[in-house]
């Protein structure tokens, strides 16, 4: 009997060891405000008309249709003429039919959601009867291009901000340290959250952001930049202010990231201890192209 607890004594032991030894798992970004994910719009042509060998294939004596379907897969509604379509690549000598070569979403896309989880749709319709009006020995391949540029926004949520003057004080919370997060499903994202002291009194946090999309982002209103990415954020809290960089409210990314610093304007006063949630939002417009290819048969 007594051989068998001290086996159960030394199980117990060896169990507390393994607990306490184990890496703490990751909590650094909180579920539940969000999705999450790292999508936006995708766009997606329709089908010129049957496949044949993996090309869509028509005969030059056929007219086809050029549809774009829209698909919302972030955390952002978008409202009518947010997204901008537009027809890049095609010869006005070559294709006919097409009033216009750029559209805009009519209605409003919404975002994914748990009572939509494949999000909103909208297609856009830039003609049903486009045709080829140049000749066709044999047959010809011509890859259409489409230029998708729209407004689109990430939201981050920080639940739990250390506002505290003395650091000393090891009550409550802790200033610092990484914070969870919550980041709503977007092609630029959040990666981290850390809080730290940048005076007496004075509390910041550091924002590192990231376009994971491969897409082109600029500041919303601005054009579209050869060299840099820009983007524009904002604090829903008057009292910190946001730099990057030096700029106010303003970002320009390098190889697709960027660092974002919120501190607070004033110091806190004595014996302040608070916890807080403070939300970051990324304002931008949001680039990418798509192509399909398409096959013209000349008739027999």
């Amino acid at each position: 009997m007594r051989f068998q607890k001290l086996i159960i004594i030394s199980l117990m032991i060896g169990v507390f060891l393994l607990t306490a030894c184990s890496p703490r798992a990751d909590n650094s970004t909180q579920k539940g405000a969000f999705i999450g994910g790292t999508q936006g719009v995708l766009a997606e042509f329709e089908a010129f008309g049957p496949e044949e060998n993996g090309l869509y294939t028509i005969f030059e004596t056929e007219s086809f249709p050029i549809e774009i379907r829209l698909s919302n897969k972030g955390e952002y509604d978008l409202q009518p003429n947010d997204i901008t379509v537009t027809l890049e690549g095609l010869s006005q000598n070559e294709f006919g039919g097409i009033p216009a070569l750029s559209l805009s979403n009519d209605g409003i896309v919404d975002k994914v959601s748990e009572l939509a989880p494949t999000g909103g749709e909208e297609t856009v319709s830039f003609s049903q009867d486009v045709e080829y009006t140049a000749d066709v020995i044999g047959f010809i391949d011509r890859k259409i291009f489409a230029n998708l540029d729209y407004k689109y926004q990430t939201t981050v949520i920080v639940p739990e901000v250390c506002l505290k003057q003395d650091l000393t004080d090891t009550r409550i919370c802790d200033v610092a340290e990484a914070k969870s997060f919550s980041v709503s499903g977007a092609p630029v994202t959040v990666t981290s959250v850390e809080e730290e002291s940048a005076g007496r009194g004075i509390v910041a946090l550091r924002f590192k952001i990231k376009n994971v999309g491969g897409g082109k982002v600029t500041i919303l209103g601005q054009e579209f930049s050869a060299t840099a990415d820009q983007l524009g954020f904002s604090l829903d809290d008057p009292a910190w202010e946001c730099k990057a960089a030096g700029r106010v409210n303003e970002a320009r990314l390098r190889d697709g990231e960027t660092e974002v610093v919120c501190r607070l304007t004033e110091a806190l006063s004595d014996k302040f201890l608070q916890v807080k949630q403070v939300k970051l939002v990324v304002d931008y417009t949001y680039r990418d192209l798509i192509q399909q290819t398409l096959r013209i048969r000349e008739s027999s």
